[in-house]
């Protein structure tokens, strides 16, 4: 049992047609389209930076409440402890 020539050809077509895609050229932008990827750019670039934030923010809530659980006492939270006595 073969596969119809058919279906042996469509995959060299789709990479063909990616391939095809790939080296479309977009049309120059113009002054209003430059400035607008920039700010676009800029956008992103500090949603990025707030969300790299957020992350650290919830990567040491986890690692505080790991050390917690496991009773884990660093040298930080010791310092503390000692020179209230």
């Amino acid at each position: 049992m073969s596969a119809p020539k058919f279906w042996t050809v469509v995959p060299a077509l789709l990479v063909a047609g990616a391939v095809g895609m790939a080296y479309a050229k977009l049309p120059p932008l113009d002054d209003a389209g430059k400035a607008k990827a920039a700010e676009a750019k800029a956008k992103a670039g500090e949603a990025a930076k707030k969300a790299r934030i957020a992350e650290e923010k919830a990567m040491d809530r986890a690692v505080e409440r790991y050390k917690k659980e496991k009773g884990i006492n660093t040298a930080a939270a010791a310092a503390p402890a000692a020179k209230k006595k």
